[in-house]
Protein backbone atom coordinates (compact mmCIF):
# COMPACT_ATOMS: atom_id res chain seq x y z
CA UNK A 1 0.00 0.00 0.00
CA UNK A 2 1.20 3.65 -0.98
CA UNK A 3 2.07 5.78 2.25
CA UNK A 4 3.74 8.73 -0.01
CA UNK A 5 6.88 8.50 2.70
CA UNK A 6 8.61 11.53 0.32
CA UNK A 7 5.61 13.81 1.33
CA UNK A 8 6.46 12.99 5.29
CA UNK A 9 10.03 13.48 4.48
CA UNK A 10 9.07 17.38 2.90
CA UNK A 11 6.88 17.79 5.51
CA UNK A 12 9.43 17.44 8.28
CA UNK A 13 11.81 19.69 5.88
CA UNK A 14 9.46 22.31 5.71
CA UNK A 15 8.74 22.41 9.87
CA UNK A 16 12.40 22.27 10.46
CA UNK A 17 13.17 25.25 8.24
CA UNK A 18 10.39 27.57 9.83
CA UNK A 19 10.82 26.65 13.11
CA UNK A 20 15.15 27.67 12.54
CA UNK A 21 13.76 30.58 11.21
CA UNK A 22 11.29 31.43 13.85
CA UNK A 23 10.94 28.84 16.57
CA UNK A 24 7.98 30.74 18.29
CA UNK A 25 6.24 30.63 14.72
CA UNK A 26 4.08 27.25 15.20
CA UNK A 27 3.67 28.04 19.03
CA UNK A 28 1.90 31.49 17.82
CA UNK A 29 -0.04 29.59 15.12
CA UNK A 30 -1.65 27.22 17.07
CA UNK A 31 -2.68 29.82 19.56
CA UNK A 32 -4.97 32.09 17.27
CA UNK A 33 -5.64 32.99 13.86
CA UNK A 34 -6.36 36.43 12.77
CA UNK A 35 -6.20 36.48 8.96
CA UNK A 36 -7.45 39.73 7.37
CA UNK A 37 -8.41 38.37 4.29
CA UNK A 38 -10.69 35.66 2.50
CA UNK A 39 -8.84 34.18 -0.98
CA UNK A 40 -11.64 32.30 -3.14
CA UNK A 41 -9.95 31.03 -5.84
CA UNK A 42 -9.15 28.54 -8.25
CA UNK A 43 -7.88 24.44 -7.09
CA UNK A 44 -5.37 24.75 -9.97
CA UNK A 45 -2.63 23.23 -8.05
CA UNK A 46 -0.42 25.67 -10.31
CA UNK A 47 -2.33 28.92 -8.34
CA UNK A 48 -1.43 28.72 -4.51
CA UNK A 49 -2.60 31.50 -3.10
CA UNK A 50 -0.36 32.09 0.05
CA UNK A 51 2.43 31.93 -2.46
CA UNK A 52 1.32 34.66 -4.93
CA UNK A 53 0.99 36.93 -2.32
CA UNK A 54 3.87 36.11 0.09
CA UNK A 55 2.19 35.37 3.20
CA UNK A 56 2.29 32.74 5.86
CA UNK A 57 -0.01 30.28 6.89
CA UNK A 58 -2.91 32.01 9.36
CA UNK A 59 -1.92 35.18 7.10
CA UNK A 60 -4.56 34.30 4.34
CA UNK A 61 -8.51 32.10 4.92
CA UNK A 62 -8.58 29.91 2.04
CA UNK A 63 -11.60 28.78 -0.06
CA UNK A 64 -11.05 27.16 -3.53
CA UNK A 65 -13.03 25.35 -6.16
CA UNK A 66 -13.12 24.32 -9.59
CA UNK A 67 -12.73 27.82 -11.88
CA UNK A 68 -13.74 30.09 -8.35
CA UNK A 69 -17.38 30.13 -8.79
CA UNK A 70 -19.29 31.35 -5.88
CA UNK A 71 -22.68 30.05 -6.03
CA UNK A 72 -25.95 30.88 -4.03
CA UNK A 73 -26.83 27.14 -3.26
CA UNK A 74 -23.38 26.41 -1.83
CA UNK A 75 -23.23 25.58 1.08
CA UNK A 76 -19.64 25.41 1.38
CA UNK A 77 -18.60 28.33 -0.17
CA UNK A 78 -21.44 30.34 2.16
CA UNK A 79 -20.09 28.69 4.98
CA UNK A 80 -15.95 29.92 4.69
CA UNK A 81 -17.86 33.22 3.68
CA UNK A 82 -20.14 33.55 6.84
CA UNK A 83 -17.00 32.58 9.17
CA UNK A 84 -14.76 34.48 7.37
CA UNK A 85 -16.78 37.83 7.57
CA UNK A 86 -18.98 36.85 10.91
CA UNK A 87 -15.90 35.11 13.16
CA UNK A 88 -12.53 36.00 12.15
CA UNK A 89 -13.65 39.45 10.79
CA UNK A 90 -12.17 39.35 7.66
CA UNK A 91 -11.73 43.27 6.09
CA UNK A 92 -11.02 41.84 2.49
CA UNK A 93 -12.54 38.92 0.08
CA UNK A 94 -10.27 38.51 -2.60
CA UNK A 95 -12.32 36.55 -6.00
CA UNK A 96 -9.12 35.56 -8.05
CA UNK A 97 -9.85 33.48 -11.22
CA UNK A 98 -6.54 32.81 -13.64
CA UNK A 99 -6.03 33.07 -17.58
CA UNK A 100 -6.28 29.58 -18.90
CA UNK A 101 -8.44 28.01 -16.55
CA UNK A 102 -9.08 24.57 -17.42
CA UNK A 103 -12.56 24.66 -16.04
CA UNK A 104 -13.69 28.09 -18.20
CA UNK A 105 -12.41 26.19 -21.25
CA UNK A 106 -14.29 23.09 -20.70
CA UNK A 107 -17.55 24.55 -19.50
CA UNK A 108 -17.61 25.89 -23.26
CA UNK A 109 -17.04 22.35 -24.75
CA UNK A 110 -19.00 20.02 -27.10
CA UNK A 111 -18.28 17.09 -25.22
CA UNK A 112 -19.33 15.74 -22.20
CA UNK A 113 -16.92 15.64 -18.61
CA UNK A 114 -19.67 14.31 -16.64
CA UNK A 115 -20.31 15.42 -13.45
CA UNK A 116 -18.69 18.35 -13.06
CA UNK A 117 -20.65 20.13 -16.67
CA UNK A 118 -22.95 20.85 -13.73
CA UNK A 119 -20.98 23.00 -12.07
CA UNK A 120 -19.15 24.41 -14.89
CA UNK A 121 -22.88 24.94 -16.53
CA UNK A 122 -22.44 28.36 -13.67
CA UNK A 123 -19.82 29.33 -16.26
CA UNK A 124 -21.44 28.85 -19.39
CA UNK A 125 -23.99 30.81 -17.92
CA UNK A 126 -21.79 33.96 -17.63
CA UNK A 127 -20.67 33.19 -21.00
CA UNK A 128 -24.65 33.94 -22.17
CA UNK A 129 -24.66 36.81 -20.04
CA UNK A 130 -21.95 38.14 -22.31
CA UNK A 131 -22.18 36.73 -25.75
CA UNK A 132 -23.21 39.87 -27.37
CA UNK A 133 -19.50 40.73 -26.47
CA UNK A 134 -17.46 37.36 -26.64
CA UNK A 135 -19.07 36.33 -29.86
CA UNK A 136 -19.85 32.97 -31.40
CA UNK A 137 -17.47 30.59 -28.71
CA UNK A 138 -14.46 29.09 -30.72
CA UNK A 139 -11.94 28.83 -27.95
CA UNK A 140 -9.82 31.79 -29.06
CA UNK A 141 -7.33 32.97 -26.84
CA UNK A 142 -8.92 36.14 -26.06
CA UNK A 143 -12.60 34.84 -25.96
CA UNK A 144 -10.90 32.07 -22.88
CA UNK A 145 -8.98 35.38 -21.32
CA UNK A 146 -11.88 37.25 -21.45
CA UNK A 147 -14.11 35.04 -20.24
CA UNK A 148 -11.76 34.17 -17.48
CA UNK A 149 -12.06 38.02 -16.40
CA UNK A 150 -15.95 38.21 -16.54
CA UNK A 151 -16.22 34.92 -14.84
CA UNK A 152 -14.04 36.69 -11.69
CA UNK A 153 -16.43 39.57 -12.18
CA UNK A 154 -19.64 37.57 -11.54
CA UNK A 155 -18.38 35.66 -8.72
CA UNK A 156 -16.95 38.73 -7.12
CA UNK A 157 -21.02 40.01 -7.82
CA UNK A 158 -22.31 36.72 -6.17
CA UNK A 159 -20.41 37.84 -3.07
CA UNK A 160 -21.65 40.90 -2.86
CA UNK A 161 -24.91 39.47 -3.10
CA UNK A 162 -24.73 36.88 -0.29
CA UNK A 163 -26.46 37.50 3.00
CA UNK A 164 -23.59 37.68 4.90
CA UNK A 165 -21.96 40.34 2.94
CA UNK A 166 -24.77 42.64 2.75
CA UNK A 167 -25.56 42.12 6.48
CA UNK A 168 -21.98 43.23 7.52
CA UNK A 169 -22.36 46.09 5.73
CA UNK A 170 -26.05 47.00 6.97
CA UNK A 171 -24.22 46.78 10.22
CA UNK A 172 -21.65 48.82 9.34
CA UNK A 173 -18.66 46.72 9.37
CA UNK A 174 -15.51 47.37 7.11
CA UNK A 175 -15.19 44.66 4.25
CA UNK A 176 -14.36 45.03 0.48
CA UNK A 177 -14.63 42.43 -2.03
CA UNK A 178 -11.84 42.52 -5.16
CA UNK A 179 -11.91 40.86 -8.64
CA UNK A 180 -8.53 40.11 -9.64
CA UNK A 181 -7.08 37.79 -11.76
CA UNK A 182 -3.41 35.96 -11.78
CA UNK A 183 -1.24 35.14 -15.13
CA UNK A 184 0.87 31.93 -15.17
CA UNK A 185 2.72 32.93 -17.69
CA UNK A 186 4.06 36.03 -15.73
CA UNK A 187 3.38 35.17 -12.16
CA UNK A 188 1.17 38.37 -11.41
CA UNK A 189 -2.05 39.46 -10.15
CA UNK A 190 -3.89 42.09 -11.96
CA UNK A 191 -7.01 43.74 -10.18
CA UNK A 192 -9.85 43.65 -13.00
CA UNK A 193 -11.70 47.08 -12.01
CA UNK A 194 -13.69 45.64 -9.42
CA UNK A 195 -13.91 46.47 -5.70
CA UNK A 196 -16.84 47.17 -3.53
CA UNK A 197 -17.04 48.49 -0.05
CA UNK A 198 -21.02 48.82 0.46
CA UNK A 199 -24.45 47.62 -1.49
CA UNK A 200 -24.42 51.04 -3.23
CA UNK A 201 -21.55 50.39 -5.18
CA UNK A 202 -22.20 46.74 -6.35
CA UNK A 203 -24.17 47.82 -9.77
CA UNK A 204 -22.07 50.39 -10.89
CA UNK A 205 -18.91 49.06 -9.97
CA UNK A 206 -19.55 45.83 -11.95
CA UNK A 207 -20.82 47.90 -14.80
CA UNK A 208 -17.55 49.38 -14.99
CA UNK A 209 -15.72 46.54 -14.64
CA UNK A 210 -17.16 44.88 -17.33
CA UNK A 211 -16.77 47.84 -19.54
CA UNK A 212 -13.45 47.65 -18.68
CA UNK A 213 -12.99 43.99 -19.90
CA UNK A 214 -14.85 44.84 -22.79
CA UNK A 215 -12.45 47.47 -23.50
CA UNK A 216 -10.05 45.52 -23.88
CA UNK A 217 -11.06 43.38 -27.22
CA UNK A 218 -9.20 41.53 -28.76
CA UNK A 219 -6.23 41.31 -27.03
CA UNK A 220 -4.48 38.24 -25.13
CA UNK A 221 -2.42 37.86 -22.00
CA UNK A 222 0.55 39.38 -21.70
CA UNK A 223 -0.59 42.41 -24.66
CA UNK A 224 -3.33 43.18 -22.71
CA UNK A 225 -4.21 46.71 -21.98
CA UNK A 226 -1.53 48.22 -19.18
CA UNK A 227 -5.15 48.65 -17.00
CA UNK A 228 -4.53 45.44 -15.87
CA UNK A 229 -0.99 44.77 -14.56
CA UNK A 230 1.03 45.50 -11.82
CA UNK A 231 3.86 46.94 -13.25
Amino acid sequence: MKKLSGLFEKNRGWSEKIHQANPEFFATLAAQQAPEYLWIGCADSRVPANEIVDLMPGELFVHRNVSNLVVHSDMNCLSVIQYAVDVLKVKDIMVVGHYGCGGVVASMEDERHGLIDNWLSHIRDVYYNHRKFLGQWEAKPYQVDRLCELNVVEQALNVCNTTTVTDAWARGQELNVHGWIYGLGDGLLRDLGFTVSSKEMIRPTFIDAVNLIEAKGETVEGHSCTQFCNH
